[in-house]
């Protein structure tokens, strides 16, 4: 029992420190938990052979991560995305495996190992995708969907290649085994049936799934709800996703694809939320575990020997299944960055890479020595993507947001104004239309062609180019200007325009948007002569109005509102020369906390002062809301 605590401590420790780490490194978290399993499998020695045995077991947060993208979707979903789901992802599917069938060939394999090699190699990482692409919310984008449309298919494909396998045993490894190469030791409802026989368990497996879906789990989880006890409910969910993953597993089913169709038939349910809530954390840990069982598994002393082999099939992966899947973007018309996220989000093997490398060993189709190699091949692929994402991130999409713009040049300025506004989104917008009602010219920049146009449809005058760009500023006529409203969407290109402005040009006024309050000291420091930030107002009328709610009368609420503000601006000077101690304005001083806490307590002592009660004569009716 002391050796699991061990084990298990090692495991939740190497988490603990990698993935934070890495998260703030920009590197992701996938990226974090690979790195940890590396270091305490490989590299340190503090696991052992029991990785493979665990990542087994944390293969199951593919199974609930499934279940929960099922509740996100429904029918009509699924049917909408029918041509990609089927089109996209079919292609993807006979493409990649023609090309990893093609080479194994070509490297010497028989033709029936080197077709096991290409479906293998035609998987993509349902886990690390999708995981990815939620933490950069990038799910909802078009390559992120057309990308999960190929996942899907892919998890589907999984059963037929799962059938397709024992068809392709090798005699003279079926006799070097010694056993009968499909034998399963496992439990199976389907083992020794007839085909005719064998359908018809399937789909009435399936069928199961789908009519308890429907009739039964309601009743159910209504009986389970009535109990009052939370731990019971979660037991519920639990019981429900591992009941669904066995009986997909009993009939030779995927226990992914189980799981998600579930998903999918209690997406409408009233229950849905807190299905999720439960499941979530323990999706979210089995997941991180896999991925640390990943990087622990990865074999030295196989990878020393043969790693000139192992790293150029793992390149000739990513090249190979990057090359099929940006042809099939442009095909398909996904275009521009999406494409690129598409092609590089999918461009390495999968989790079930192992499982059908295990299955193939089982049924005598890949020698052992050649599954050790193509294991390690298919790792290193998974390892690569964080990477590969990060090379989307801060290469490719920075170019193509650029590239956008670039196709056009910036605008002739024939206009000068005592104002001029650089950025006119929904920010800008107010202060633009605040000017113009006040008969005050102004001069608006933004590099952005469509918010540009927009405005333009409401008569206010814009021009494109990029404001940080002095020379733009300059013929927009800054030298002459008495006002400088910097309100883009970016926090580095706000501050670098204010600075250079207050350099070259201090007797301007410069108005600047600030996102938070560290975003406001840096543009303080740059020289903005007024700074806002673009949720103080709003959060504070909020406040008033959360007051007035709560029985306080509105003019009261309104003086809170206002001692509020008084409040922060007489501490304001403080907190600023304490927070420029501070090293870029990320870390917590101490000074800086002590004065914080300060504020707040003036903030409560004027909170507490006695306040003039209204006149009646000067207040408007009001009657306080009921208390509910």
């Amino acid at each position: 029992m002391t050796g699991y605590f061990i084990q298990a401590f090692i495991y939740l420790a190497a988490a603990v420190i990698a993935v934070p780490l890495a998260k703030r490194l920009g590197l992701g978290s996938v990226l974090g938990y690979l790195v940890a399993g590396v270091v305490i499998g490989p590299i340190t020695g503090l696991v052992g052979q029991e990785a493979t045995t665990i990542q087994h077991f944390a293969e199951f947060g593919v199974v609930m991560m499934l279940f929960l993208v099922g509740m996100e979707l429904d029918p009509k979903a699924l049917w909408a995305m029918r041509v990609r789901l089927v089109g996209l992802g079919g292609l993807q599917v006979v493409l990649t495996a023609a090309a990893g069938t093609a080479v194994a060939w070509w490297l010497g394999l028989q033709w029936q190992t080197a077709l096991t090699v290409g479906l293998i190699f035609a998987l993509s990482s349902t886990a690390i995708v999708l995981q990815t692409l939620n933490e950069k919310g990038l799910g909802k984008t078009e390559g992120g969907r057309s990308a999960f449309s190929v996942l899907l298919f892919q998890d589907i494909a999984v059963i037929p290649m799962l059938a397709l396998i024992p068809l392709l045993a090798l005699p003279e490894l079926m006799a070097g085994s010694g056993t009968d190469a499909g034998h399963d030791t496992g439990l199976s409802l389907v083992a020794h049936l007839p085909a005719w026989a064998h359908a018809l368990v399937v789909i009435g497996a399936v069928a199961v799934v789908i009519v308890g879906g429907f009739y039964l789990s309601r009743p159910m989880f209504r009986y389970v709800v009535q109990s009052g006890l939370r731990e019971v409910f979660t037991a519920t969910a639990l019981m429900l996703v591992i009941g669904i993953a066995a009986l997909m597993s009993l009939v030779s089913l995927s226990p992914a694809l189980g799981a998600f169709l579930a998903g999918v038939v209690l997406a409408n349910s009233e229950f849905r939320h807190e299905l999720e809530a439960n499941i979530e954390p323990f999706k979210g840990l089995l997941l991180g575990l896999f991925f640390i069982t990943v990087g622990a598994g990865i074999n030295f002393e196989v990878l020393a020997a043969e790693w000139g082999t192992i790293v150029s099939l793992g390149v000739a992966v990513i090249v190979v299944k990057a090359l099929i899947l940006l042809v099939l973007a442009l095909l398909f018309g996904i275009h521009g960055s999406n494409g690129w996220l598409f092609t590089l989000g999918l461009a390495q093997a999968g989790e079930f890479g192992f499982v059908l490398l295990n299955y193939s060993v089982q049924n005598s189709v890949i020698p052992v020595e050649t599954s050790q190699i193509l294991s390690l091949v298919v790792a290193l692929s998974m390892f690569l993507t964080p990477v590969l994402f990060i090379v989307y991130d801060r290469v490719v999409l920075p170019r193509y947001r650029r590239s956008k713009n670039d196709e056009r040049e910036a605008d002739s300025i024939d206009d000068r104004a005592p104002v001029i506004v650089a950025g006119i989104g929904r920010f800008g917008q107010i202060v633009c239309r605040l000017l113009r009602a006040n008969n005050i010219p102004i001069v608006v920049l933004d590099h952005e062609i469509e918010q540009i146009e927009n405005v333009r449809r409401i008569n206010i005058k814009s021009f494109f180019g990029d404001a940080s760009r002095p020379e733009l500023l300059e013929t927009a006529g800054i030298e002459e200007a008495r006002l400088l409203v910097v309100a883009i969407d970016d926090r580095d290109r706000t501050v670098r325009i204010v600075e250079h402005v207050k350099k070259f040009y201090p007797g301007v006024w410069v108005l600047a948007r600030a996102f938070d309050r560290g975003h406001s000291y840096r543009l303080r420091r740059a020289g903005a002569d007024d700074v806002v930030s673009e949720t103080y107002h709003s959060a504070l009328e909020m406040g008033g109005h959360a007051l007035t709610a709560m029985g306080v009368h509105p003019l009261r609420a309104k003086q809170m509102t206002w001692a509020f503000v008084e409040n922060e601006n007489a501490h304001e000077d403080e907190l600023f020369e304490a927070w420029q101690e501070i090293e870029e304005g990320i870390s917590f001083s101490p000074r800086y906390g002590e004065l914080f806490m300060k504020l707040e307590e003036a903030l409560s002592s004027a909170m507490q002062k006695d306040w003039d009660e209204p006149k009646k004569e000067d207040v408007p009716i009001w009657t306080p809301p009921e208390a509910h």
